[in-house]
């Protein structure tokens, strides 16, 4: 069973180049399928004083239990090193949720 996901993008168009980071980055949750069933990827462009546009990315995580997890929100100049930081976050909130399950089940 795979982890399906779902992205929007605000304030700004996606690109193909965007979502196969964030296609990228799924691979990495794979191992955790057992625990998820879908995931929740917004990417929003802030405009700031500044030229450059900065990226808010905010993934949501959604348990087999249909729990909802939040993950921390991440922000960059660059919209790939966002969504990167994203699954960071999310990587160890679940091996902290698996490392948590196995110190239950001793």
């Amino acid at each position: 069973m795979g982890i399906g996901m779902q992205i929007v993008y605000q304030g700004f168009c996606g690109t193909a180049r965007l979502e196969g980071e964030a296609a990228a980055q799924l691979v990495r949750l794979e191992r955790y399928s057992g625990l998820l069933s879908n995931c929740h990827l917004a990417i929003e462009e802030v405009r700031t004083q500044s030229a450059k546009p900065t990226y808010d990315v905010r993934l949501d995580l959604i348990t087999r239990a249909r729990d909802f997890k939040p993950i921390e929100h991440c922000s960059s100049e660059d919209a790939e090193q966002a969504i990167r930081w994203a699954f960071d976050a999310a990587e160890r909130e679940l091996q902290a949720t698996e490392n948590a399950a196995k110190q239950r089940r001793q």
